[in-house]
């Protein structure tokens, strides 16, 4: 039996970790070793967007560890990964180089989304628990160091995931200079995150109903809820029993009693203070602390993708589901964006030989699909910059910034020229593959919605033949299609630039 030995690596907001695994297709994966470094990265980065040098020679003599440890256990592959402690940093790019001149280990910088998709990944790992609790309303609080995710699933899919700058590092750096005036450090932070709960209660908890709630969070595993045997289920009472007793005592009381330094004890507060208020909000009865972290969903997406295990969990259909849920925010045509949907994907999968593109790519084309015309909300007048300024202002769950960047840029230029490279790359930074991608996309994109250019779902059919580098679309209509017919020959030389295939379009004969 083939096993192969991987390690998850974390650069969080206030430690450093890292999980080894072992994983084989009999096994699926196991966790061998966890070691963690306390290092407040945090710190500099939300109150100055930038590191001391001594900060960061001390997250490289931790990563040398790491690799050091990782010889010793034979790792034969691994995935570094930091989150809002390097992601929000002024220049990123040069402390990325500089760790991996000094170690060899490429740090990934994952975005807000990518991270909790991550993190919620983590929790399917213990799938039975997972499965049973996601049947019914279910909200999962993801509190790391900066940012707090808020992510909804009701009847086995994700309805909602909103992201919160509430994080308990960055709450105690703009409050730690106020919290010396007051004898009640709960209620100004109660203060200070008030007015976005409200916000996020009234914009996105509109009859929703919640049954359970799940905490992540390392640091909430590690010092406020120890790890205890069983489904590790704390009820209302015993939290607002524990509630009581910290908001009771002082930082170096929950130093000493917890084992941690005061600047870690002092991330308590906040944690607590954000947990009851989400109880209250959901009316929760208890608390699911599965004691998992983003760690186990690296392991996790890894052993996925390389087969050592089958998901019970659709996460694709995680990804559109709130992609749909964008789309129906933006009152997007439900008709037109599932008629225009089957024709991209029709001539997609009829042109995978010339095309190249894989099944990540065809999601995003689904993707793009879905939000085209979002702009509308804002303006008739200037769809296609809308769309794209829509799609990059919201976080699309599961996906990285450059896919969004992709989306919103075909979505962009399925109305307007598409410009050349130095243009593009000039406006948004994008690389030039990203570039090619955005390339094929919208020329996909913009023939499937010419289609349906009246909006009236004329097409009933699609015949796509590919032969010797001639592409036959043959419309099936019982309809007049002339309007659709006619704006496809203005689709059709770009789409003929960007394959390097002729397009041959005609209506099927009917008898």
């Amino acid at each position: 039996m083939a096993v192969t030995t991987f390690a998850a690596i974390d650069i969080g907001s206030y430690e450093v970790s890292m999980k080894i695994f072992e994983m084989s297709k009999r096994i699926g994966f196991r966790e061998i070793n966890d070691v963690r470094y306390q290092l407040q990265l945090g710190r500099g980065t939300y109150a100055a967007g930038r590191l001391e040098m001594e900060t960061v020679n001390e997250l490289c003599e931790i990563l040398n560890d790491f690799k050091r440890m990782m010889a010793d256990f034979g790792v034969e592959s691994w995935r570094a990964c930091a989150t809002s402690s390097l992601r929000e940093l002024e220049n990123p790019t040069i402390i990325l180089e500089q760790i991996y001149q000094r170690t060899g280990i490429r740090v990934e910088i994952l975005s807000n989304a990518e991270q909790h998709f991550l993190g919620y990944k983590s929790i399917a790992a213990i799938e039975s628990g997972f499965k049973k609790a996601i049947q019914k309303g279910t909200a999962i609080l993801d509190i790391g160091g900066g940012n707090l995710q808020v992510s909804l699933f009701d009847k086995d899919a994700l309805v909602l995931t909103q992201s919160l700058r509430m994080g308990s590092v960055r709450i105690r750096e703009r409050l730690k200079e106020l919290e010396k005036t007051t004898p009640h450090y709960d209620g100004l932070v109660e203060e200070f995150i008030r007015n976005d709960l409200m916000s996020f209660q009234r914009l996105y908890l509109k009859e929703k109903e919640v049954s359970n709630l799940i905490l992540m969070g390392d640091f909430l595993t590690d010092t406020i809820f120890r790890k205890k045997p069983g489904e590790n289920m704390i009820s209302r009472a015993e939290f607002l029993e524990k509630y009581e007793d910290i908001m009771n005592r002082s930082e170096y009381d929950l130093a000493e009693t917890m084992g941690l330094e005061p600047e870690y004890a002092a991330l308590i507060v906040p944690n607590m203070v954000i947990i009851r208020n989400f109880m209250e909000i959901f009316k929760a009865e208890a608390l699911w602390i599965p004691g998992v972290s983003l760690l186990d969903g690296i392991a996790y997406d890894y052993a996925e993708k390389n087969k050592y295990l089958k998901s019970i969990h659709n996460f694709e259909n995680d990804i559109l589901v709130a992609s749909r849920n964008i789309a129906r925010r933006y009152s997007s045509g439900k008709n037109h964006i599932n008629g225009t949907t089957e024709l991209a994907l029709s001539i997609f999968d009829s042109t995978k030989k010339i095309h190249g593109m894989g099944k990540r790519e065809r999601l995003l084309l689904q993707i793009a699909v879905l939000l085209h015309d979002c702009g509308k909300y804002i303006s008739m007048g200037d769809v296609a910059e809308c769309s794209y300024q829509i799609i990059m202002a919201t976080e699309i769950i599961g996906l990285s910034t450059e896919e969004r960047q992709v989306i919103a840029s075909a979505v962009r230029y399925n109305t307007r020229e598409f410009g050349c490279y130095e243009e593009i790359n000039r406006e948004t930074g994008m690389n030039r593959e990203n570039y090619l991608l955005t390339a094929k996309l919208a020329a996909i994109l913009r023939l499937a919605n010419a289609m349906d250019r009246s909006h009236y779902q004329k097409v009933s059919g699609l015949s796509v033949t590919l032969k010797d580098r001639t592409l036959s679309l043959v419309v099936d209509s019982a309809r007049d299609v002339s309007l659709e017919l006619g704006l496809l020959k203005d689709k059709t030389a770009f789409f003929e630039e960007v394959f390097g295939i002729r397009l041959v379009m005609k209506r099927k004969r009917r008898g």
